[in-house]
C-alpha cells in the first residue's frame, strides 16, 4: 500500500525537528515513499533545499530498473490566529485542555497547508510572507481571512493536537 507523510519536519522547524532534507528523502525511498510534503513550524525556508535535494535524489537514481522519481510536496504549518492576525491582546486569556492560562491570540491554532500546484505555492508564499509582516506575535500567524484570500491551489488539513479542531474535541466543545 502507497503511504504518502502530509506532516514532516525538518531542522528548518526550530526546536521540534532535526533531520536534514537528503536525509528525510534517503529514508522514504528506503521506506517505500514516493513522496512526503515539507510542512514546518510557520516557515517555508526549507523548501529550495527540499525541491533540489530532490532533483538531486531524482537525478542520481534516474537509470535505475524500477525508479519511481520521489515527489516533493510543498507545505507548512501555519499557526490560524483564534480571532484575526490583526490581534495582539496580551490581557485577553483562555484556559487550555490541559488547565494553563495562555494568552488567547499570541500562538494561533496550528493548520497544514499544502500546495497543489504553482498557483497553490504562489498563494503559500504570499500567506508565509504576510504571517510575518502583519500577523507576527511571539509567532508568524495567519488568520481565516487570509486563507480567503489566498485559498485557490491549497489543500487545507487539520495538523496536530494544537489544531483547532482536536483542541475542541479535547475541550468537549464538539464530538
Amino acid at each position: 500500500m502507497e503511504f504518502t507523510h502530509l506532516h514532516v519536519h525538518s531542522h528548518y522547524s526550530l526546536l521540534d525537528g532535526m533531520s536534514k532534507l537528503p536525509d528525510l528523502i534517503a529514508k522514504c525511498h528506503k521506506m517505500g515513499m514516493h513522496s512526503m510534503a515539507l510542512t514546518d513550524h510557520g516557515n517555508m525556508y526549507g523548501i529550495k533545499d527540499f525541491l533540489d535535494a530532490a532533483a538531486k535524489f531524482n537525478g542520481k537514481h534516474k537509470g535505475e530498473e524500477g525508479f519511481i522519481p520521489f515527489k516533493p510536496i510543498v507545505g507548512v504549518e501555519a499557526y490560524c490566529a483564534r480571532r484575526s492576525r490583526w490581534n495582539k491582546d496580551t490581557d485577553l486569556r483562555y484556559i487550555d485542555y490541559k488547565g494553563k492560562s495562555r494568552i488567547l491570540d499570541q500562538s494561533g491554532w496550528h493548520l497544514i497547508l499544502l500546495a497543489k500546484n504553482l498557483v497553490g505555492y504562489h498563494n503559500l508564499c504570499h500567506i508565509v510572507s504576510e504571517s510575518f509582516i502583519d500577523g507576527f506575535y511571539g509567532r508568524p500567524r495567519i488568520d481565516k481571512e487570509l486563507l480567503e484570500k489566498y485559498h485557490e491551489g491549497i489543500i487545507v488539513s487539520s495538523a496536530c493536537l494544537a489544531g483547532e479542531i482536536p483542541q475542541l474535541i479535547l475541550e468537549g466543545k464538539i464530538d
